[in-house]
């Protein structure tokens, strides 16, 4: 019996139907074996999964990312605001000695008004003193000061340093007296009778009186604390020149008045 060769040509056939049937049978176990494709899902579902994990991943990164900033920005905040404070505390701290200084000086205040207030009481007596023994020119008026300052100081809504200062005032008016010349219409008595009268204050040197028809004359005698009537004519005109001089009507000019001599002093 003669034994067949397979030809080289064969070989390559048998090879491919091989593996044919190998892909074949390969694919009609996969079709077949449901446990691999199980595995298949599984390893789908794990791959969502994954996409679904690393977005939260990223999302989480970006919110710790922002709350990361804002830590940084409330970080620095918070770092302005302790500059602050230390500085607010310096000036707290300053205040606060001004505070203890004022006290002091509220204090010290008190004490002065304690000694301030007789002060005053003291002032006034001595100038209602000197107007009584000054010359009468505008009387009423400088006593009504006189009164309106006693007022002044029972009243509480009126602080000692503007009691004091009124009163102060009052001198300052009094020493204005003397180095002014005054004229105005007043009723003097003259001789036992009421008279309409002009007068006429030259400083503290001298106070005359003139009656309108400027027949009658006169000048205050200190002395005798009484008016003393000049003769007739004899000053006359001078008075009334000095009279309009006061008033503004007449320009500056010497005058010859009776000037009464000084008095010894007590």
């Amino acid at each position: 019996m003669k034994k067949q060769h397979l030809g080289a040509c064969a070989l390559p056939t048998i090879l491919s139907l091989g593996l044919v049937l190998a892909f074949t049978l390969s694919a009609i176990n996969v079709q077949a074996d449901p446990t691999l494709d199980n595995i298949l899902k599984e390893g789908q579902a794990m791959t969502t999964a994954g996409a679904q994990s690393q977005k939260r991943i990223d999302k989480l990164q970006e919110e710790t990312d922002d709350l990361y900033q804002e830590f940084k920005s409330v970080s620095k905040e918070i770092e302005g605001l302790r500059v602050y404070n230390r500085q607010l505390q310096k000036q707290i701290d300053d205040q606060l000695k001004v505070i203890n200084q004022l006290t002091t000086s509220i204090d010290q205040v008190t004490v002065i008004e304690r000694q301030v207030q007789p002060l005053i009481l003291r002032m006034l007596d001595a100038l209602e003193q000197f107007i009584e023994l000054d010359a009468p020119f505008l009387l009423n008026e400088r006593q009504q000061r006189i009164a309106t300052l006693y007022d002044v100081q029972d009243r509480a809504d009126v602080s000692v340093a503007e009691k004091f200062r009124q009163v102060l005032e009052a001198y300052r008016i009094e020493a204005e007296y003397g180095r002014s010349m005054i004229a105005y219409e007043d009723t003097q008595n003259i001789a036992g009778a009421d008279l309409q009268v002009n007068v006429l204050v030259v400083g503290r040197v001298a106070l005359l009186y003139q009656s309108k028809d400027k027949k009658l004359n006169g000048v205050w005698d200190q002395r005798n604390n009484a008016w003393q009537e000049l003769s007739a004519g004899e000053y006359a005109n001078s008075i009334f020149q000095a009279i309009k001089i006061a008033r503004g009507e007449s320009p500056f000019q010497i005058i010859k008045l009776p000037i009464p001599s000084p008095e010894a002093a007590q």
